[in-house]
């Protein structure tokens, strides 16, 4: 074989020279025996590198000691006969009966493939300056080149069916059918190994290199992360496209936050050469996860390990040759291990930054603060020790603000959960909290669920223009009106929740009364003591069955130590949706009065107050019923309307207690 080399490409002069078996089986017995097809894939020195620390497979299954793999079939079918040198170099050829038509097996430049050395060897390129990306991100694009996905959505429906019919080389033949440039065929390899190739934990807590052996990869659909990484490279080099293997640290199953990482790599990934540069795939996270509680693997496509935009790609993925971060400047170990992981959820769901940017914080006066910036909105939940207590998230229109008060001194896992398109909320950021003094003067309610405050969600939801757009309500008297829009068909929901009495299940509705005005909601709140209390909001559509959804929630703040309102009036389901309480306000009536009443209630003919005797109510040229009762002699007051004029049933629509004597 000539080479012959200009400063654009390189040109081939070459002899191909085919024996017959016997006559190759007379000359092989002549030379070294080849290789036990049995003996796992040997490693010298550790890894062995091709220049650059890369692993190579030796010895695999059909290798003769040039590393050279040669598949025989029977004599009248096509032979393919693949080729590999030291460097890289790959060559596939087939070899047909006289009388049958060749087929295209794989038609390819060879002059964008090798790169020659000065002593005319040759080897995949070293990934230089025109390879690299700057660090940190510029928010461009989570991919290393541009890619629209929509474009593979034939390609990835195609790959993801194909099924193994006998060897390596015919299973990359299938997936090239529909493959037609050097990006389309690495997709489908891809998207072949993330949908059929199980993680083999077994094996990779057990070190079985037997695992790493594509033709074992084949049989069982199952490897390590070094056979993920071993295959791709196989399928990426026999389709024609340059690929390296490139182990190193990750931050992966296992990691604990802030840990260090020395000696032996836990993980192997790809480099593959598209377009005139490198771009990086790691496709056993590509594949799926492994539950931690668990240990069992579940297949879960993760698009984003596919030509993952360098800067991303290294928080959780650390070469042993810094040249492989493909970044300027590269990142030290010790950056490595200090700098924020970011999940690869963070970045799927839209994430685009979160502050702190380190993955230990400390409260400051008994608060920690986390915001996140979202390319659009988003719904975000936290835990803090596995428990949705002690924090305040408010949401943004671009992403979220948290603050956590960590009830007592100690460190703490805190753990920020988003949704974005799906109906799933994913994990995208873990901090490791430490406070060492708390703050006794924050208590928040254990019902403070999240959002707290009204933001895009609550607008989505029907609700409107609110009166207080903050999320935390301070009252002096332990009284305060909230009031929004409410869309029309919506209806809305409103309870009262504190972590001690007198606010019981029965009467979380009872310090709350909603008043509606057109298409205007009011919610006049009455808190029965000093403390922190949850108001919580609740919408639902009048047409459609089912219950109220949670929509978001205030906190209300009160300090005034005498403070003591009682419940409101007892309402029935007859109590129209536009009906509006003037007085009496309080749901207990004093003993032995009487007492004043003054209503709006549309669509009724009569109204009246029975309590001992009955009161009838009149209907003011304002519009208002009004009259009044005398509470003495009874324990219950009831307000009650006759719809219709020519009916003689009253229906009950409020309820008051009377003190006792």
């Amino acid at each position: 074989m000539e080479l012959k080399k200009d400063s654009n490409a390189v040109s081939i002069d070459m002899l191909l020279i085919v024996h017959s078996e016997k006559r190759r089986a007379a000359q092989g017995a002549h030379s070294d025996r080849p290789a036990d097809p049995g003996a796992p894939p040997q490693r010298r020195g550790g890894l062995q590198g091709v220049g650059n620390g890369i692993r190579r497979w030796q010895k695999l299954e059909g290798n003769d000691l040039h590393g050279n793999l040669v598949e025989k079939q029977h004599a009248q079918q096509t032979q393919v006969i693949t080729s590999y040198d030291n460097q890289g170099t790959q060559l596939t050829v087939e070899v047909h009966p006289r009388d049958a038509m060749p087929q295209l097996f794989k038609k390819f430049s060879l002059a964008k493939r090798l790169q020659v050395d000065k002593n005319g060897n040759t080897r995949p390129r070293q990934p230089g300056g025109k390879d690299t990306h700057a660090y940190p991100w510029d928010r461009s694009s989570l991919k290393s080149m541009a890619l629209d996905l929509r474009q593979f959505e034939k390609l990835d429906t195609y790959a993801s069916q194909v099924t193994v019919k006998s060897g390596l080389e015919e299973l990359v033949s299938d997936l090239l059918q529909e493959a037609h440039s050097d990006l389309e065929i690495v997709r489908a390899i891809w998207i072949w190994i993330c949908h059929h190739i199980e993680y083999d934990i077994e094996a990779a807590q057990e070190k079985d290199r037997q695992a790493f052996k594509p033709t074992v990869i084949l049989q069982t659909q199952k490897t390590n992360c070094d056979g993920y990484a071993g295959l791709f490279e196989r399928m990426c080099r026999i389709a024609g496209v340059q690929c390296v293997t490139v182990p190193g640290y990750s931050k992966g199953f296992g990691y604990q936050l802030g840990q260090s990482f020395s000696g032996e790599f836990d993980h192997a990934w790809n480099a593959v050469f598209l377009e005139g540069r490198w771009h990086l795939v790691d496709s056993t996270w590509g594949s799926g996860l492994v539950d931690s509680s668990t240990s069992k693997f579940t297949f879960l496509y993760n698009e984003f390990y596919f030509l993952t935009h360098p800067a991303l790609f290294i928080e959780d993925h650390f070469p042993d040759n810094k040249n492989w971060q493909l970044l300027k400047p590269p990142q030290s170990l010790r950056q490595f291990e200090s700098n924020m992981y970011h999940k690869s959820e963070f970045y799927n769901k839209g994430m685009l930054s979160a502050q702190p940017q380190t993955s230990i914080i400390k409260t400051v006066n008994g608060k920690a603060t986390v915001t996140i910036e979202s390319c659009s909105p988003t719904l975000f939940m936290f835990m803090l020790n596995g428990k949705q207590e002690h924090g305040l998230l408010s949401l943004r229109k671009n992403g979220m603000k948290l603050d956590v008060y960590p009830p007592t001194a100690g460190t703490y896992k805190l753990q920020i959960f988003a949704k974005g398109n799906s109906e799933i909320y994913s994990s995208v950021l873990e901090y490791t909290l430490k406070c060492h003094c708390a703050d006794n003067d924050v208590r928040l309610p254990a019902e403070l669920h999240q959002p707290v405050g009204p933001s895009w969600f609550s607008e989505q939801m029907g609700i409107t223009k609110p009166s207080h757009p903050e999320p935390v309500i301070y009252t002096s008297d332990g009284r305060c009106s909230v009031s929004f829009g409410v869309e029309e068909g919506i209806s809305v929901l409103a309870s009262l929740h504190g972590d001690d009495g007198p606010v019981t299940e029965e009467t979380q509705r009872r310090y709350i009364f909603q008043l509606h005005r057109e298409k205007q909601t009011e919610l006049k709140v009455q808190l029965p003591h000093a403390g922190k209390f949850a108001l919580k909001i609740f919408v639902k559509k009048r047409q459609e069955p089912g219950n109220y959804l949670f929509v978001f929630n205030y906190l209300i703040c009160c300090t005034n130590t005498k403070v003591n309102w009682p419940v409101f009036p007892e309402s029935f389901g007859n109590w129209g949706v536009d009906n509006e309480l003037l007085e009496p306000l309080s749901g207990v009536l004093p003993a032995n009065r009487n007492v004043p009443f003054k209503l709006k209630l549309h669509g009724v003919a009569k109204a009246l107050v029975k309590g001992q005797d009955t009161w009838p109510l009149t209907l003011s040229p304002e519009g208002y019923w009004e009259g009044s009762c005398s509470t003495a002699g009874c324990q219950e007051v009831y307000v009650m309307v006759l719809e219709n004029a020519n009916h003689s049933f009253y229906s009950y629509i409020l309820k008051y207690q009377v003190n006792a004597q």
